[in-house]
């Protein structure tokens, strides 16, 4: 899932100021499980917001609304209208929601009030951890489905660096190295012999090398 959390407070009221009226737009998606973006935390966020410490002058107006999904268009055009009078919409969703709201209605300012941070799963109560890092050639299969782009911090694709120790990453002890985990995890499978192959090299063409990525898919007839 996508996971994103609120933008400071005071960067969100500089963003609105200047508004006479303001559509908070929660979104009932990813950033609703992971409790940042859904219409409980929006009507939070109109609570604060309308607080006139964040202003010079007058707060704006805010009105909360919801879309069940803000990533697709269909959604965005069936179920949300602008409130009358209103000056900019402030979404709360990630930044694919933020970029669909703002095609779908162009001569109204939208404003992020998320910033979208990584794919990840839920590890704990209230606990979300990056996992994937959407690069287009998934090598989990050979990994023990652990995920060294995402969760190697120099994305190693062939084994540890020479500054992991006892398990941990060099850039600090609280994160697992990801190779310790994947050659654990090979080991639980009786599948260590895979970690002695040579590595296939990875097409990273399907990354962010070729600029936005799209996916199609044809609607069978019937």
């Amino acid at each position: 899932m996508i996971v994103a959390e609120l933008k400071p407070l005071q960067e969100i009221a500089d963003s609105v100021a200047q508004y006479g009226k303001v559509d908070v737009v929660a979104c009932g998606g990813c950033v609703s499980v992971c409790l940042t973006g859904g219409l409980k935390s929006a009507e939070e966020l109109r609570r604060e917001l309308s607080h006139p410490k964040y202003y010079m002058g007058r707060p704006p107006l805010f009105q909360v609304q919801s879309i069940q999904r803000q990533c697709e268009k269909d959604f965005v055009r069936s179920y949300f209208t602008p409130s009358p009078g209103t000056g900019a919409v402030l979404s709360m969703a990630c930044g694919a929601g933020v970029q669909t709201l703002a095609e779908a209605f162009n001569k109204l300012p939208v404003i992020p009030a998320m910033n979208t941070t990584f794919l990840g799963s839920l590890d704990g109560p209230g606990l979300w951890t990056e996992k994937c890092h959407g690069c287009g050639n998934c090598v989990l299969g050979l990994t023990g489905g652990i995920c060294p782009v995402a969760r190697c911090a120099k994305r190693l694709l062939n084994g540890p660096c020479g500054g992991s120790s006892e398990g941990k990453c060099e850039v600090g002890g609280h994160l697992n190295c990801a190779w310790h985990l994947i050659i654990e995890r090979l080991k639980s499978l009786g599948r260590l012999e895979d970690y002695d192959r040579l590595f296939p090299v990875k097409d990273w063409s399907v990354d962010k090398a070729g600029g936005p990525r799209s996916l199609g898919r044809l609607r069978p007839s019937y």
